[in-house]
């Protein structure tokens, strides 16, 4: 175990440090084998003490000698949720970057919530990985200082909401992924254009959708609320937001699902009404998993870069546990491209 040492002094002996620690202790209305605790990652201390030691281990600038030295082999990689054919990609890629650093990968899933809690939190202070990437998540206050003051870096893929200018981010350009998919199904002559958005209180969901209305606005076209509805970027929520806006008298000749796995689920609802793809309906998804080249007809999708978006985000996830620039702490925005394949063509004449 490698003892704390203020970052704004030199080790001159072990009075120093002691006085200091007593000093922390004092200040929080606790015992110094409680601050040790904090310090060394140990669950049994409350919440409210813990996050007053912390908050006092960062005024007084504590950070570990040969933080290196002393870290686990390991990355932890949490998902928001863990689904097979898009979490596969990202986690390609973070072993990819880990197999060459010597290092392996653990992982874990925060249940559906945007933040994990404070178990995992303690879990991961007591592991001392090389780095935390949270994969459409994020860390609450308590999280982030937990891992700060152990001098464990951590950094945000795909992140569900603003991070921060503080919270170093891999993400992809969203909005131009939403309106690249938009203009190609209006440059084929389709005015009638609906979209299956993904949960709204995720950024790369509101940002597609944004890029899909922007595209229409550019063209003349009217943005009509009734055919945009919400999903969760789930097969059956395609399926089922499918099935409504294909039954409407005015349908859409063309939808953009938001998502490949939507897009799957709105196959299937068109196969269903006998609705024939890409005669009937021109569909367009979001992300260029491998399914979208096997389905029948092959998906024309936007390709969101993830296998290279969780390299990225390993890769600079270690280089700030080797104390990289700390202005290396902003989003990174990697591009999207529009792949067309066999699911799009010109609306029907009637």
């Amino acid at each position: 175990m490698t003892s704390p040492q203020p970052a704004d002094t030199r080790t001159h002996g072990r009075s120093t440090q002691t006085a200091t620690l007593a000093e922390i202790a004092r200040e929080a209305g606790v015992s110094a084998p409680t601050v040790s605790k904090v310090l060394n990652g140990r669950a049994d201390v409350a919440p409210g003490t813990r996050s007053r030691v912390e908050e006092l281990l960062r005024t007084h600038g504590y950070r570990r000698r040969r933080a290196e030295a002393s870290r686990s082999p390991l990355i932890d990689l949490v998902f928001h949720e863990l689904e097979s054919a898009w979490a596969m990609e990202v986690i390609r890629g973070v072993e990819n970057v880990a197999r060459d650093a010597g290092l392996s990968v653990v992982l874990s899933e925060s249940a559906g919530r945007l933040t994990p809690g404070r178990t995992w939190a303690d879990q991961v202070a007591a592991r001392r990985p090389h780095g935390v990437i949270l994969v459409l998540s994020g860390l609450d206050e308590s999280g982030r200082a937990l891992l700060t003051s152990r001098s464990i870096p951590f950094v945000v893929m795909d992140p569900a909401g603003d991070p921060g200018t503080d919270v170093p981010s891999i993400g992809a350009t969203n909005w131009q992924g939403g309106l690249a998919a938009t203009r190609h199904l209006i440059e084929l002559g389709h005015t009638r254009i609906g979209a299956i958005s993904g949960p709204s209180r995720m950024m790369c969901s509101r940002a597609r959708v944004d890029g899909y209305r922007a595209a229409l606005e550019t063209a003349g076209l009217p943005v009509d609320p009734s055919l945009i509805v919400s999903g969760d970027f789930h097969h059956d929520a395609g399926y089922r937001q499918g099935l409504a806006l294909l039954r409407r008298e005015d349908r859409p000749t063309a939808v953009f699902a938001g998502n490949d796995l939507q897009a799957l689920g709105l196959y299937e609802a068109a196969r269903e009404l006998g609705l024939r793809i890409p005669e009937d309906l021109s569909v367009v998804g979001f992300d260029d998993l491998p399914v979208a080249r096997w389905v029948g007809p092959p998906l024309t999708t936007v390709r969101q870069p993830l296998t290279e978006m969780a390299e990225a985000a390993a890769k600079l996830v270690l280089d700030l546990g080797k104390g990289g620039d700390s202005a290396a702490a902003t989003r990174v925005e990697l591009a999207t491209s529009l792949v067309v394949r066999s699911s799009t063509a010109a609306p029907a004449a009637h």
